[in-house]
C-alpha cells in the first residue's frame, strides 16, 4: 500500500508529501458532470455503483495518495428526522432546530440501518482499491451542522445560530451533545466499514472567537475524537483557524488542515509540533498559471520539510478549475524537490 498519508498521521518520516484534495470529486471534472447530469446530487449519495466510481475518479484521473468517499456532511442530519435539500447553491433545511421541542424531535439514528448505503459504498471502495491507497472518511463536527440546522442552511453571518447560543445556551449545548452522539455512531460505522482515517468538517467553527470556540465547539469534537480512540487517524478542518489554532489542538486530532490564512512554518511554531499538519494552497491559486501554481505549492513544502505534513489546499477545489492545473498540483508533490 502507498501509505505515506497514514505514516503522517502517525509522525513519521516520508519519502515525500502525500496529496489529496478536499473536495477532489466532484464539478472540476468533466466525468463527474457526466454523471450529474442524470441524478441528483442526494441520488448520487446514496448510490453504491455511482458514488464508487465518483469517489475512484480524482485517483484514476490525477494519481492522488488518498481517496475519501463521496457524501455530504448533511447525510446523518437527514437521518436525525431532518428534512434535508442539497441543491446546487448549497444545504436548505426546511424546518430550522431553534426550540426545546425541535431538539426533542431529533432522534440519534442507527447508521447501519439508516444509511446502509453509506457502509455499502466504503466496503467496495475498499475492494475496488485493494489496499493502494487509503480511504478517507469523514462527517461534520457538531457546531458546523448545528449551523445549518439553526440557520436554515448556509448563512453570512450566523446571526441566528449565535443568538441562539447567547441566549439560549443550555438549548445549544443540548442540540450539540445530540449531533456529537450521532457523529460519533456515524464515524464508528464508516471505520467498521473500511476506512483508515476520518476528517472531521468543522468549516465554521473559525466564524468563532477562541472563548466561543472552547464552550461550543472543542468539547464535542474532542467528544467524538475521544470516541473514535486509536481505531483510526482524525484530521480536523477549521476555516478560519488561525485565530483559534492552539485550542484546535486539544481536540486530540493527529492532525490539523489549516487554510492559506496561516502559513505552515506559523501553525508548526504554535502548535509546538504535537500534531501533523494539513495544507494549505488556496484553491483559488489553481485558477491561475502553472508557473504560479509550482512556486507557490514548492513554497508550502520547503515550510514543510520531510515530516508531518500532509499537502492538500486550504479549502475544497473550485467547480471552475482547469483539470491540467489540478494534476501540476499533485505532481508537484510527487516529484519534489
Amino acid at each position: 500500500m502507498n501509505d505515506r498519508l497514514l505514516r503522517v498521521c502517525r509522525h513519521e518520516r516520508v519519502d515525500r508529501a502525500p496529496v489529496w484534495m478536499m473536495r477532489q470529486a466532484g464539478r472540476y471534472l468533466p466525468e463527474y458532470r457526466e454523471i450529474r447530469r442524470k441524478l441528483s446530487f442526494l441520488e448520487l449519495c446514496k448510490d453504491t455503483d455511482v458514488a464508487v466510481e465518483v469517489s475512484l475518479q480524482p485517483y484514476r484521473i490525477l494519481g492522488v495518495d488518498a481517496v475519501i468517499f463521496f457524501s455530504d456532511i448533511l447525510i446523518p442530519v437527514e437521518a436525525m428526522g431532518v428534512h434535508v435539500s442539497l441543491t446546487d447553491k448549497g444545504p436548505e433545511i426546511a424546518k430550522p432546530v431553534r426550540t426545546q421541542s425541535d431538539v426533542d424531535d431529533l432522534r440519534i439514528p442507527d447508521p447501519a440501518t439508516e444509511v446502509p448505503f453509506v457502509g455499502a459504498i466504503i466496503k467496495k471502495l475498499s475492494r475496488e482499491l485493494r489496499d493502494t491507497v487509503p480511504v478517507i472518511g469523514f462527517a461534520g463536527a457538531p457546531w458546523t451542522l448545528a449551523s445549518y440546522l439553526v440557520e436554515g442552511g448556509g448563512s453570512r453571518n450566523f446571526a441566528e445560530i449565535k443568538s441562539l447560543a447567547y441566549r439560549e445556551p443550555r438549548l445549544m449545548h443540548a442540540l450539540l451533545d445530540k449531533l456529537s452522539s450521532t457523529v460519533s455512531s456515524y464515524l464508528l460505522f464508516q471505520i467498521e466499514s473500511g476506512v483508515q482515517v476520518i476528517q472531521l468538517f468543522d468549516t465554521w467553527a473559525g466564524e468563532l472567537n477562541r472563548k466561543d470556540y472552547e464552550e461550543f465547539a472543542l468539547p464535542y469534537a474532542r467528544k467524538i475524537f475521544d470516541a473514535i480512540g486509536s481505531r483510526a487517524h482524525r484530521i480536523i478542518y477549521v476555516n478560519g483557524c488561525a485565530s483559534i489554532l492552539e485550542s484546535i489542538t486539544a481536540t486530540g486530532a493527529d492532525v490539523i488542515s489549516i487554510d492559506w490564512r496561516i502559513s505552515v512554518e506559523e501553525a508548526r511554531r504554535r502548535t509546538s509540533e504535537r500534531v501533523a499538519l494539513q495544507g494549505n494552497l488556496d484553491p483559488c491559486v489553481l485558477l491561475g498559471p502553472k508557473e504560479r501554481i509550482i512556486a507557490m505549492t514548492k513554497e508550502i513544502l520547503d515550510q514543510a520539510g520531510r515530516a508531518g505534513h500532509i499537502l492538500n489546499l486550504g479549502h475544497g477545489i473550485l467547480p471552475q478549475t482547469p483539470v491540467e492545473n489540478a494534476r501540476t498540483f499533485v505532481e508537484i508533490a510527487k516529484t519534489y524537490p
